[in-house]
């Protein structure tokens, strides 16, 4: 297999830097940053890698000089099969008939009142501590 973008190749750790690890693939070898290392923030990469390690990786790029960008948390996704979620409409639309127009809106009002008076209490307050300081 060549090195084109999008690939997905197995290769070897050959080095670690603090930015990335470069990674050797079909005798050349490609840089692994460190924001292209796992799904989650990477504060230090040898916590993930070290060298000799063998990793699947994605061609992000290979520029005119023959520099080869990489990343091992795209070539990760690929293997994830995403499903959609299964929703039984049937319940939803008996959840929705059961409660009438008027029954929402009640309640609507009542969640509305409790927030504002939240919200003057919160304000009466702040304003007393205010008048304490002058």
């Amino acid at each position: 297999m060549t090195l084109m973008a999008g690939n997905i190749l197995e290769g070897t750790v050959v080095n670690i830097t603090n930015f990335g690890a470069f990674v050797e693939v079909e005798g050349k070898t490609g840089l692994v940053h460190i924001s292209e290392v796992a799904d989650s923030f990477v504060k230090d990469i040898r916590q993930h890698l070290k060298e000799q390690d063998k990793v699947k990786v994605k061609v992000i790029s290979v520029d005119d000089n023959g520099k080869i960008s990489l990343s091992i948390k795209q070539a990760n996704v690929q293997k994830k099969s995403v499903k959609p979620a299964e929703i039984d409409w049937s319940s939803e639309k008996k959840k929705a008939s059961s409660n009438s127009f008027e029954d929402i809106m009640s309640k609507f009002l009542k969640d509305s009142e409790e927030k504002l008076a939240d919200v003057k209490k919160h304000q009466e307050f702040k304003s007393k501590g205010r008048k304490n300081l002058g």
